[in-house]
């Protein structure tokens, strides 16, 4: 019987203690203060999506929400930064300032894994280099864009520009388009990338066919081809690529 009693007081302490809100939490509890504290790597990406959603619901802290949060994305930040503005705020205890906030911040993380310093200063000369380089701007798109990165013969960036956005499924390619860009940057080589939305990293035929028609336009002209990435979010939310270089097919 004694036992079973301190059990049940256990029980209740434990209750009380996770029923606190926010504010009556330790100090070292708290996001805010933790990162003061102990620094930012310390924090878990609840505690950081906390920190921006500021304040919870009746009942709930704003780490429970932010959980919730994570949750709806199946705990991953990637599909959290996909989802769209509509599903962030109908989130309980988000609503359209929260969702906006979170937008605007994860954005900002994408945005920023594509500063390689200056575009000038940057070289790339393998595919593992291009794909960190071009992964930022377009591993999340839910529609395909193609894009061209203009290089000199020791592999530094000249320019890049967009070539198209198209679809789910596919986008077009006008290689007038592509290889004026070059003949602008006074380029002596490019790499290419396109996104698949739908995850797969498998080249389609018509990937295939449009390699060798833009290695044999440059050729022509006297631009190598020297790379095309094929750039997607992997069903376990991290981005990767194929490289037709890699894989012989350039």
């Amino acid at each position: 019987m004694y036992l079973c009693t301190k059990i049940i007081e256990l029980q209740q302490d434990m209750n009380e203690k996770f029923s606190l809100t926010l504010k009556e939490w330790a100090d070292e509890d708290k996001p805010r203060e933790k990162m003061l504290n102990k620094g930012k790597k310390e924090l878990t990406n609840a505690e950081l999506l906390a920190i921006l959603l500021r304040s919870g619901l009746r009942g709930k802290s704003v780490v429970e929400v932010a959980k919730e949060v994570l949750s709806s994305a199946g705990n991953r930040l990637t599909s959290l930064s996909q989802m769209e503005f509509s599903q962030l705020s109908t989130i309980k205890g988000v609503g359209p300032a929260k969702a906006t906030t979170l937008m605007a911040a994860l954005e900002l993380g994408w945005r920023m894994h594509g500063e390689i310093g200056d575009d000038k200063e940057v070289i790339i000369n393998d595919s593992t280099t291009f794909f960190s380089y071009m992964s930022p701007f377009i591993a999340d798109l839910d529609h395909e864009e193609f894009w061209a990165v203009y290089l000199s013969n020791r592999g530094k960036v000249l320019g890049r520009q967009r070539i198209s956005m198209g679809g789910i499924t596919g986008t077009p390619v006008d290689l007038r388009v592509l290889f004026r860009g070059a003949i602008e940057c006074k380029a002596v080589a490019l790499m290419v990338a396109h996104n698949h939305p739908s995850g797969s990293l498998i080249a389609s035929r018509e990937d295939k066919d449009l390699t060798r028609r833009m290695s044999e336009a440059g050729n022509l002209l006297e631009i190598k081809l020297r790379e095309h990435l094929i750039i997607a979010i992997a069903p376990a939310g991290k981005a990767d690529y194929y490289s037709f270089h890699d894989n012989g097919l350039l």
